[in-house]
C-alpha cells in the first residue's frame, strides 16, 4: 500500500468550501503517479509509442465532506491484478476517518491496434507489490 498526504486548497473546493466532487480523482491520480514512479521503470509509462493505459471504469463513494484547509491521507492499493488490467482502490481519510472510497480499473492497450495488451513484467511486479 502506498500512502500520501495532501492539503485541500481553496481551488479544490466548491463555493461552500467543500471539495468539488471531481477533484478527488485528481488527488487519487497523483497517488497513482507516485506509485508508478516508485517502480523505477526503464521506459516512460506515461508517454511511449507502444501502449496506453486508459481508465475503463471509475467510481467514488463520498462518505464525509472534506473541507478547505484540511489534510487528507490517501491509501492506495492494487485490489485486482490481471495480465492486461488492474484495479486500484483508494481510501481517503481525514484524521483516520474514512471520507471517500475510490476505485479505478485500468487496461493496457496497444497504441497502434487499440487492442488489449499484456503488461511487461517489471510493471506487473510493481503492481503486485501493492496487491491488497
Amino acid at each position: 500500500m502506498l500512502t500520501i498526504k495532501s492539503k485541500i486548497n481553496f481551488f479544490d473546493c466548491d463555493p461552500a468550501g467543500i471539495i468539488f466532487y471531481s477533484r478527488i480523482f485528481d488527488f487519487c491520480h497523483t497517488a497513482y503517479e507516485e506509485m508508478i514512479t516508485e517502480f523505477g521503470l526503464k521506459e516512460n509509462y506515461w508517454l511511449n509509442d507502444n501502449y496506453v493505459v486508459p481508465i475503463i471504469h471509475s467510481e467514488c463513494s463520498y462518505l464525509k465532506p472534506i473541507k478547505y484547509g484540511e489534510e487528507i491521507t490517501i491509501n492506495l492499493s492494487v485490489s485486482q491484478l490481471r495480465n492486461s488490467s488492474f484495479e486500484l482502490t483508494y481510501a481517503i481519510r481525514r484524521n483516520k476517518e474514512l471520507c471517500c472510497q475510490v476505485k479505478t480499473v485500468h487496461v493496457f492497450v496497444d497504441k497502434k491496434e487499440w487492442k488489449k495488451k499484456e503488461m511487461k513484467k517489471p510493471l506487473y511486479d510493481g503492481l503486485k507489490s501493492h496487491l491488497a
